[in-house]
């Protein structure tokens, strides 16, 4: 829900501790963290649930903390707790390229799933594959439900991830196998329309993913996907891809390279930069 104006925008964001509440035990002015925000996260300072503040591991810069939280957690709380990925299961990915997705292939491959990615371009699979994608299928050129049904021997996946919606969603369904799980995420394509017929048939399930229900009615979940995250991370198994890096005062034109979808993984806004 959008705040009344005037408001910043920003669901996240990285810096020191300035000051704490009288009730908070974690962390004390100084702490390098990172925070998920509900807005106010492109602005010089923020200000963030203790609950929702993360410290900042050693090795990890502040550039790649502020692209860490959003993309990382929602994709994780997606994978985890409403898609049930296991090991050894496929994983199919759209928009794979994109600061959402791009992480999905990441924390599939880190689970140990087969990882199939689906982008729009050449360019934004070659992303995908650096990231850890087994398959790649370019949703522009291929028929995405042949493609992937190929690739999986007929079987299709067990989950799709999909922040994209339109058409490609209805693809997508098509390509899941029995039991398959269809997490939406995101429908900056449209909003997806999924026939009651097509779950039915092969016990397939839609679900939604929201970030929200987790940082308010499951906030344990969140906290434990926080902590296999940063382990992940330590690990070198995640590594946030940054493809711009703007002072504060171009926020606009950040924002600009998201809507015309020219952004590969995340664009970080600095103050003062």
């Amino acid at each position: 829900t959008r705040p009344p104006f005037p408001f910043s925008p920003g669901l996240e964001t990285a810096g020191v501790v300035a000051a704490c509440g009288a009730r908070v035990t974690r962390f004390k002015p100084g702490d390098r963290v990172m925070a998920t925000l509900a807005w106010g996260g492109l602005a010089e300072q923020a200000v963030a649930r203790e609950s929702e503040t993360f410290a900042i591991p050693a090795g990890m810069s502040f550039d790649e903390a502020g692209a860490f939280p959003i993309a990382y957690i929602s994709s994780d709380v997606a994978i985890r707790w409403q898609g049930r990925l296991e090991a050894g299961e496929t994983l199919l990915v759209l928009g794979a390229a994109g600061g959402v997705g791009l992480t999905a292939v990441e924390i599939g491959r880190a689970m140990g799933a087969r990882v199939i990615a689906g982008a729009s371009t050449a360019e934004k699979l070659a992303v995908a594959r650096e990231h850890g994608a087994h398959e790649i299928v370019n949703y522009a050129t291929d028929n995405l439900t042949e493609r992937v049904m190929a690739l999986t021997s007929d079987r299709g996946a067990d989950v799709c991830f999909d922040p994209i919606g339109g058409e490609l969603a209805d693809a997508a369904l098509s390509a899941l196998g029995w039991g398959g799980r269809m997490l939406l995420v995101g429908f900056v394509g449209g909003v997806q329309q999924i026939p009651a017929n097509r779950l039915l048939v092969k016990n397939r399930s839609a679900l939604g993913c929201s970030l929200r229900y987790y940082r308010n009615q499951a906030p344990d979940k969140l906290r434990r996907s926080v902590e296999a995250l940063l382990s992940w991370y330590a690990e070198g198994k995640l590594k946030p891809c940054i493809s711009h890096r703007l002072p504060l005062e171009r926020t606009v034109e950040a924002i600009k390279l998201l809507t015309d979808r020219r952004a590969h993984g995340k664009i970080v806004v600095v103050p003062g930069a």
